[in-house]
């Protein structure tokens, strides 16, 4: 399951997009630092739109990713199956993110490392929730059976979220079996950044 993501898009861009689709977002703390970043990894501090009072609003803050589960695990994914989410639910703001398989070369210690992107927009959001601990507020990523792109990478995904998505996650009165479900073949554009693979000019 997911375990690293990317945002490398600026804010004003994010409240731009958020603007043109007709959702509110107000930022209670202030404009949040989005930094662009390569890697966002569990326990990393990173924005996320959570439902707010309004139906299909939102405020714009930066939160923990995971929070402590059983055992003092991270809980940074959580299953969807059978789950309502009847409150807390928030937009997980990225570009991109990364799944992991074994490397087909067994000298190579490092697991093959490969990128998601949404075919549609520069950016995207992601399902999830989050709650109130005793360390504050934290996320975790919804998951789900993968669809056709994330199949061979992984017997779990993420849930991206279109464009048209995000108002309905953002409204607990919208159940979330309408909205927490695969996209179509071919929405997940991949690429395998690690280990890096040679370009043709790289080769003469």
């Amino acid at each position: 399951m997911c375990n690293d993501y990317r945002l490398e898009v600026d804010i004003a861009s994010i409240a731009q997009d958020f603007d043109d689709l007709k959702i509110k977002i107000k930022m209670p703390e202030g404009t949040p630092n989005v930094e662009a970043r390569e890697d966002i990894k569990i326990s990393d501090i990173a924005p996320i739109v959570r439902s707010g009072d309004v139906r299909g609003a939102g405020e714009l803050v930066n939160r923990r990713w995971s929070w402590v589960g059983q055992g003092g695990k991270p809980v940074y994914n959580f299953r969807s199956e059978g789950r309502e989410f009847t409150s807390n639910r928030c937009l997980i703001l990225a570009d991109g993110f990364y799944e992991f398989t074994k490397p087909d070369d067994p000298r190579q210690k490092r697991k093959t490392k490969w990128l998601f992107t949404m075919r549609d927009h520069p950016w995207f959001c992601i399902a999830g929730i989050w709650r109130a601990t005793p360390e504050g507020e934290a996320f975790t990523m919804l998951t789900m059976e993968p669809g056709e792109d994330i199949r061979p990478y992984h017997s779990r995904q993420i849930i991206p979220l279109t464009r048209d998505q995000w108002s309905d996650w953002l409204d607990p009165s919208v159940p979330a079996h309408e909205v927490l479900r695969v996209l179509p073949k071919g929405s997940l554009p991949v690429v395998q950044v690690y280990p890096e693979v040679a370009t043709q000019s790289q080769m003469l």
